[in-house]
């Protein structure tokens, strides 16, 4: 079976695929922390927002009529983070400030971990669904 055909999948995927990219452009930043005139790099974050708008809208089923049909609906629009500035540079107009990279990193690093555990437990259930999980 191919798991990569699967949104869910292909969502964990993408995010790890950018988790990846951002590791090697924060370790182009602290490589380059003494470079004369070099400006921190970064990715831009993937709009969580526009990510649920991919996937197909789940119903719940009414399995009786007096179920509720769950007519919430979301309260306002989404808070994204703001990117802040960065506040040293140094006299050489290099604004690398190593410890918020390394904040970024490790702060990558634990999201990426995350995921693989997520991508890990789905496939788990995968596994024991169609009789080949247990552990």
């Amino acid at each position: 079976m191919d798991f990569t055909n699967i949104p869910l999948f292909e969502r964990l995927t993408e995010r790890m695929s950018w988790l990846g990219q951002r590791t090697r452009v924060l370790s182009q930043n602290i490589a380059n922390a003494d470079t004369p005139s070099y400006q921190p790099q970064d990715l831009k974050p993937i709009d969580f927002e526009a990510e649920m708008r991919k996937l197909e809208p789940v119903a719940p089923a009414r399995t009786n009529k007096k179920h509720l049909t769950g007519t919430v609906a979301p309260v306002g629009e989404f808070d994204a983070k703001k990117a802040k500035k960065t506040y040293e540079t140094a006299p050489v107009g290099n604004s690398v400030v190593i410890e918020e990279q390394m904040m970024k990193v490790s702060d990558t690093q634990m999201n990426y971990n995350m995921v693989v555990n997520l991508y890990r437990k789905h496939i788990d259930l995968f596994k024991t669904a169609i009789g080949r999980g247990g552990g």
